[in-house]
């Protein structure tokens, strides 16, 4: 793998993770499955980067900084800091400069963005599952999580036959399928795909059972 790795924003980019290697960290019990990445670097946080992490039953990280910061999407398990424990569901965010020592004791699976923080920025920790949903387009329905600047983050509910309108994206759209199948014109991403969708593209979305997707955009000018 050459770095950096997937960087090019200015191209669209679709990741099935459940057919996609997994790397193993310096640390027993860790892996990786990289998405983008700026550093090959694994003693230190240098670069962004997106990856699904593994923690095996009992492994754990030495105490590190962020200095971009961190956003974390618990997919399985649990996972936790000296902060706190959080359950498959939570969405983590970590301001730059956050110092914290993560573990896991009975194992998590987590999607991870590191460095793509910028100043200002507060900690967020929502357990979505007992959040409510609110009506988006349609009958959609939307779980707002975080904005900033332009940046927005937010879990979409998508009905059994559920469409959207065609749209444009400013600044892009980030996707990780939770839940289902999402579809558009150009194919159809199963639960565990990662979709990166380059400024101003365009397309028209649906599905043909209940989806759920984790959406980032305005962050990939």
């Amino acid at each position: 793998m050459e770095y950096p790795y997937n960087l090019d924003y200015s191209k669209r980019l679709v990741v099935n993770t459940n057919n996609n290697g997994w790397v193993p960290s310096k640390l027993p019990g860790i892996k990786r499955c990289i998405l983008e990445r700026e550093s090959p670097s694994d003693s230190r946080e240098a670069g962004l980067s997106t990856s699904l992490v593994t923690y095996a039953p009992g492994s754990q990280y030495p105490a590190r900084n962020h200095p971009g910061g961190e956003e974390i999407f618990v997919l399985e398990g649990v996972f936790s800091d000296e902060y706190g424990d959080y359950r498959a569901g939570t969405y983590i965010r970590n301001p730059p400069g956050i110092h914290h020592a993560p573990f896991s004791k009975q194992g998590a699976k987590l999607l991870v963005k590191l460095n793509q923080l910028s100043d200002g920025q507060e900690k967020v920790v929502i357990d979505t599952n007992k959040q409510q949903w609110l009506p988006g387009h349609g009958l959609l329905q939307v779980m707002p999580l975080a904005n900033f600047g332009n940046e927005s983050t937010a879990l979409v509910k998508w009905p059994k036959g559920g469409k959207f309108k065609l749209h444009s994206h400013f600044g892009g759209e980030e996707i990780f399928v939770l839940k289902g199948t999402f579809i558009d014109e150009n194919g159809k991403y199963p639960k565990g795909t990662w979709i990166r969708n380059p400024h101003l593209s365009i397309h028209n979305p649906y599905t043909e059972e209940e989806t759920v997707i984790l959406v980032k955009t305005g962050h990939l000018i």
